[in-house]
């Protein structure tokens, strides 16, 4: 029985909550379009079904290279996307994603999680109405498909590459013309020889697409994606609204999807691989002097930005720093170890 003179407390549930998030990826990537349907998933199932959020893929709710505007103008609650596909409004947003010779996806999540990685994007997306949690890494991509083989620097001369934001400001520098095209519309456009190769993620997306069947020489590494970061970007005053509870719930769900994607990825690209080996398909390393003179463009290109883009320049500085120290850590265990297991039979 109650004290006399005392009541009841009371428990103030959460009050129900429906978000719309808009993808830059087309549903039947199921990798990378699950991630924010997997975060979904679980900012549902963590707050009992109250925090409802509908999953929209790219063009059904905003251009796939539009979400930012749509978040930042409140025309949607959060965007799933790559940041770099941005730069065009300011270079700091590559950053944010990946940069060529950049960190890989370990050290990515260390910069952001435990460097000031976090912080320093989040105080320059602010700029633009929008506050982020990462949510995914897609690990060390592809070099993509090209119709020809690429013997030398004069093969990338005139060459017409879709390749995914900023990378095209390198590969520009070094002879070719990049193209930025949507994922869903870029089959079409090298069948038809609008282009003549294409970059996207990985074996398993790329052979989903079905690029081999048009552009047989598949290069690897992807330089300028060594650990491409997603986003999960929300509008300012949206996230503001939450309470502390679902804050919490959407830091959480992010974690997961975060985590997810790259795990997805690394367990389908091997199987992958094989099959498109045995399709016909000739993986083919990029000649050193390829990779030499991409290095070179893209360490005076950043030059070039921190003299001209304080925004650049306050974020690089501290990124190249954590990435000096990194390459230093990574030289010894890490990369030794690797070297050593690709070495033997299992």
């Amino acid at each position: 029985m109650l004290a006399a003179g005392t009541a009841p407390a009371l428990v103030h549930a959460q009050a129900n909550l429906r978000w719309r998030l808009a993808s830059s990826f087309p549903k039947s990537l199921d990798t990378i379009f699950g991630a924010a349907e997997l975060f979904a998933k679980k900012v549902g199932e963590m707050s009992g079904g109250r925090f409802q959020i509908s999953v929209h893929p790219a063009g059904e709710l905003l251009p796939p290279f539009g979400v930012v505007d749509g978040v930042q103008a409140a025309t949607v609650e959060m965007a799933h996307t790559v940041p770099y596909y941005y730069f065009g409004k300011d270079e700091t947003f590559a950053i944010g994603a990946a940069i060529p010779f950049g960190l890989n996806s370990r050290q990515m999540s260390a910069w952001t999680f435990h460097g000031n990685g976090l912080k320093l994007m989040r105080e320059f997306y602010a700029k633009y109405n929008i506050i982020s949690f990462p949510g995914g890494n897609t690990g060390v991509q592809m070099g993509g498909w090209y119709r020809k083989e690429i013997k030398s620097l004069a093969d990338m001369k005139g060459l017409k590459m879709r390749i995914g934001g900023f990378a095209g400001r390198v590969i520009e520098r070094m002879g070719a013309v990049s193209q930025s095209i949507p994922g869903g519309e870029v089959y079409q456009a090298l069948e038809k020889g609008t282009i003549d190769a294409v970059e996207w993620i990985g074996p398993y997306d790329d052979e989903k697409l079905g690029f081999y069947k048009v552009a047989p020489f598949y290069y690897y590494p992807g330089w300028w994606e060594g650990g491409p970061q997603i986003d999960f970007f929300i509008n300012t005053q949206a996230y503001a609204k939450l309470t502390a509870e679902y804050k919490a719930i959407v830091e959480a769900a992010a974690a997961v999807a975060h985590i997810d994607m790259q795990a997805r990825y690394d367990a389908k690209n091997p199987a992958a691989l094989k099959s498109l080996v045995k399709s016909g398909v000739k993986v083919l390393p990029f000649p050193k002097l390829v990779l030499d003179e991409a290095f070179k463009q893209s360490m005076q290109l950043y030059d070039e930005l921190s003299a001209k883009n304080p925004n650049w320049k306050k974020v690089y500085e501290d990124y190249s720093a954590f990435r000096r120290e990194q390459n230093l850590w990574f030289r010894f265990a890490e990369s030794s170890f690797d070297r050593y297991m690709q070495s033997v039979k299992l």
